[in-house]
């Protein structure tokens, strides 16, 4: 176990574990049902300019994403890919004047699972641990900054 995750409690990183695990699910599950030209799924993209070619790539990246953020050694580029992909499925879905609390909804899930498994995700919201503009600044008198 890595010195980053020594801090965290087991049932933290279990917790973590099975949101990760969750929100994975749902992405890849999507992804299926776009993979499998489900109509409802087909009719409501259709309608938002979503379609063919466009379905499958759509697919692609809900998978991939997913996958990346299963594996721990990839979770930081998946975490990004799928905010990415979730956030753009919200603008989609607020443009077109339907209901996002789904897509923010998942969101929240792979972010609280990310979260609750490597707390260091949101480093910047921890003052503790953020250095000072001070200590950024090379000190009078020390040769080589």
């Amino acid at each position: 176990m890595d010195t980053a995750n020594a801090s965290v409690g087991k049932g933290r990183r279990i917790a973590g574990l099975v949101l990760i695990c969750l929100g994975s699910i749902v992405l890849i599950g999507s992804a299926g049902a776009k993979f499998a030209h489900v109509p409802k799924v087909v009719n409501e993209l259709g309608a938002m300019g979503f379609d063919g070619e466009r379905l499958t790539m759509i697919a692609v990246a809900e998978v991939i994403s997913a996958l990346l953020f299963l594996l721990p050694f990839t979770r930081s580029i998946g975490l990004l890919l799928a905010s990415a992909y979730m956030g753009g499925a919200i603008a989609t879905h607020v443009q077109h004047g339907q209901p996002f609390i789904q897509p923010a909804m998942i969101l929240t899930i792979i972010w609280a699972g990310a979260w609750l498994r490597h707390p260091q995700v949101l480093w910047s919201t921890n003052q503790a641990s953020t250095p000072s503009y001070s200590a950024l600044q090379p000190q009078a008198g020390k040769v080589g900054n």
